[in-house]
């Protein structure tokens, strides 16, 4: 596994000062670099990204609180450390003004800066992990903003800005693929909630005899293996939204513990004796059919009605297929590399007439598997539709009686191109396919080339 090294940078006139501080912090995962200048300091941040700069206030050529921005242009994320052996507090607040993360005072214990510097770092990650997240809910806000079109998502739209509005349980249905989990991420971003308190717990995934532990926690000794008091999900989405997916698979004897917590918005962890308070927005997912299970008697139906206050059906993309041009082209940008590839109206309308069973999750897989295999060539991802078969006349432009292979089949061949043509250079092979070298290899070994 990869380990990126951190970097510290110590601008200080004092040598003994720099040559201590770096024995001391310097080691495999740690670079550390010493200038003893302003403009040797600002030379090593244009030509590094450094993480950390130790900046004494009283430099031979400048001020450290007027070279403060220069570092920070070079590395906006550095955190600077001002160190002086001339305090004040209008040194202090100053130097904050201008950028800097933490202010020590000569002389001063190492420890005390060592402390001083891994709280930096931590400051770091967390900056780093918001940023993260931003990106992702922004990337998700479009991403809803193209699976949700016009039409038949209008509807749709309109309940998500109430729901969001409301702090009710939210039932949403629909096939699988057709972005349910999308529509619930929506729901949570438009909501007043932190962006980082949305988790997803997926209720056909958990054996039966684990789910409620996970839903509601364990306290230790409650059952074999349960060797210290553990949170559940609910504990852990506190203030935040909880999304139970495929709802319909919960057994039913746990159906009734979920209603009275939805009901009293309390819970007990298994085998605890006290009762904890939990604020907590729920919202279910289901693929199946929640009102034939509640006939079969495999769902509660006050359970139904308690998740449902809100109800959403997210409709597949047959239904929609005014969506499938604009998806095409968000998948297609964010998997290739070639901002030049577009797709044919041909093909788009070959692609319009498919019955799409596995809705939107199947259009970006076709769209993705067509950009690894198809390359040289007009895109054509309808030649790897499902079984080779379209809703309309105009079956990827092939006649009936034309045989269809199997994507596998179509895989092998070309896979098997490129090696002839590259002379079985493992490496060129999979340059030219748009493949990593573990996977061509990985491929090559499946299919017994």
């Amino acid at each position: 596994m990869l380990k990126v090294k951190r970097k510290i940078l110590i601008i200080d006139d004092n040598d003994i000062f720099c040559d201590t501080v770096r024995d001391l912090l310097a080691d495999d995962l740690t670079d550390v670099f010493t200038a003893h200048t302003g403009r040797d300091g600002l030379k090593i941040c244009s030509e590094n990204k450094i993480d950390v700069v130790i900046l004494d206030q009283k430099l031979p050529d400048t001020q450290g609180v007027e070279l403060c921005p220069s570092i920070l242009k070079h590395n906006e994320q550095a955190k600077i450390i001002f160190v002086t052996a001339y305090p004040s507090f209008s040194n202090a607040i100053e130097a904050i003004k201008v950028g800097a993360h933490d202010y020590l005072s000569k002389p001063f214990e190492m420890a005390e800066l060592e402390l001083t510097i891994k709280q930096a770092f931590r400051t770091q990650e967390l900056e780093k992990g918001e940023q993260i997240q931003n990106y992702q809910n922004c990337k998700e806000s479009r991403e809803f903003d193209l699976i949700a079109g016009k039409g038949a998502f209008d509807e749709i739209k309109n309940m998500i800005e109430l729901a969001a509005d409301s702090d009710a349980p939210v039932l949403i249905t629909g096939e699988t693929g057709t972005g349910k989990n999308v529509v619930a991420r929506a729901i949570h971003l438009q909501s007043s909630l932190p962006a980082k308190l949305f988790l997803t717990v997926n209720c056909a995934a958990l054996p039966e005899s684990l789910i409620e532990a996970e839903l509601f926690g364990s306290e230790k000794g409650a059952f074999t293996g349960a060797g210290a008091s553990r949170k559940g999900i609910f504990e852990l989405a506190e203030g935040g939204t909880l999304v139970l997916d495929e709802i319909g698979s919960m057994p039913v004897h746990l159906q009734s513990k979920l209603l009275g917590v939805l009901e009293e918005k309390k819970i007990r962890r298994i085998g605890g004796e006290t009762v904890k308070p939990v604020n907590v927005r729920v919202i279910a997912i289901a693929n199946n059919d929640l009102e034939t299970a509640i006939r079969e008697k495999t769902f509660r139906n006050d359970l139904y009605y308690r998740i449902s206050v809100i109800r959403m059906h997210v409709p597949p993309l047959k239904e929609r297929r005014e969506d499938i041009p604009g998806l095409c082209e968000y998948f297609i940008s964010r998997m290739s590399r070639d901002p030049d590839i577009r797709l044919s109206n041909a093909e788009l309308g070959r692609l319009m007439e498919y019955s799409w069973p596995g809705n939107v999750r199947e259009l970006k897989n076709v769209i993705e598997r067509s950009l690894i295999i198809q390359r040289g060539g007009p895109l054509k991802p309808s030649v790897l539709l499902k079984d080779g078969k379209m809703t309309g006349s105009h079956a990827g432009g092939a006649a009936d009686d034309e045989e269809v292979h199997t994507l596998e089949e179509m895989e092998k061949k070309y896979i098997g191109r490129a090696l002839a043509k590259f002379n079985g250079n493992y490496s060129h092979s999979a340059k030219a396919l748009g493949i990593s070298l573990s996977t061509l290899k990985r491929k090559v070994k499946a299919y017994n080339l």
